[in-house]
């Protein structure tokens, strides 16, 4: 039932990504964030007065599914508005919060979950949710000429930006161009892989008979090495280009998938959740490549 529940809301997000990254481009972060953290922070707070199955689709499923919709294309859009050098850098910078997210949550969790019960702690994640978002949003502006400021390394990368602005495109030019639909494969690609192995690798090493302490801890290795991953082959991708680092990251996921196969021994799911997680910080590269493809004028919506 709640895993179901949860591919909902990946479902959902997955679907609203289009849609925030359309209202970014037209009305900025602030507005998209401000509306996402509201509606995370509601369905927490939801989720404390569950009392039937159908609650579980419909708060966590639906209204948390919305929320994380938008809580990502705004601010990786935003960052590519606003860096034209070390582009892809400051944005696995940023998306290192998610792999710290990922760390964190499940301790904090489990922690108030002991010291108080289920319910309390969905209204308190809710609380700090609505509430942080909500006011962190609200200092966000989409480009820096909104507060009378240039993209940091405007003037070194200056060729670089005026073939930007020559070639934005639009969304419904990009789905007739070859590079949109390769993208798009590379994109999904990725995220099925991570996402796949990051639900099943605490159950498929309980399978062997690992203890669920030692598989959560595997778990938390691909979450920690992402974090490094994303910020050595983000600064990588700003000295190589974005198109090779997914190369890299390719060829390191499915190695280490082969490697996964046979492997049985504690020692070797560590191995293998190392090397997964720091080559799955190739996808700090998406945000840059799309701007590097397709321009700034609709990234948001392109993106998403």
């Amino acid at each position: 039932m709640t895993s179901g529940g949860f591919s909902l809301s990946w479902i959902v997000h997955g679907l609203l990504g289009v849609i925030m990254g359309r209202l970014t481009d037209r009305f900025g972060p602030r507005v998209v964030l401000t509306i996402c953290g509201f509606l995370l922070g509601l369905g927490y707070l939801l989720m404390s007065q569950i009392s039937a199955v159908w609650q579980i689709y419909l708060f966590y499923g639906v209204i948390i599914g919305a929320g994380m919709g938008g809580s990502w294309v705004p601010i990786v859009s935003t960052v590519a508005r606003w860096f034209v050098k070390r582009r892809s850098m400051m944005t696995g910078i940023v998306m290192t919060g998610v792999s710290i997210g990922t760390l964190i949550t499940p301790p904090v969790a489990s922690r108030l979950i002991s010291a108080y019960d289920w319910r309390i702690s969905y209204i308190i994640a809710g609380s700090v949710v609505l509430v942080v978002v909500v006011l962190v949003a609200q200092l966000l502006r989409r480009d820096p000429t909104q507060v009378r400021q240039r993209p940091y390394g405007e003037n070194e990368v200056e060729k670089q930006k005026s073939q930007l602005e020559t070639y934005s495109l639009s969304l419904r030019e990009a789905v007739h161009t070859k590079q949109f639909w390769l993208t798009s494969g590379i994109f999904f690609g990725i995220g099925f892989c991570a996402y796949t192995m990051m639900t099943h690798i605490v159950l498929h090493a309980i399978d062997l008979g690992i203890p669920s302490t030692i598989a959560a801890n595997i778990l938390a290795t691909i979450g920690g090495l992402s974090i490094v991953g994303r910020v050595v082959l983000g600064s990588v991708a700003d000295r190589i280009g974005n198109r090779q680092v997914f190369i890299i990251g390719f060829i390191l996921m499915s190695a280490s998938l082969f490697w996964l196969v046979p492997v049985k021994e504690v020692w070797g799911l560590y191995l293998f959740a190392a090397i997964f997680g720091f080559a799955f910080g190739c996808a700090t590269s998406e945000s840059p490549l799309v701007a590097e493809l397709f321009g700034l004028s609709s990234h948001g919506l392109i993106l998403g």
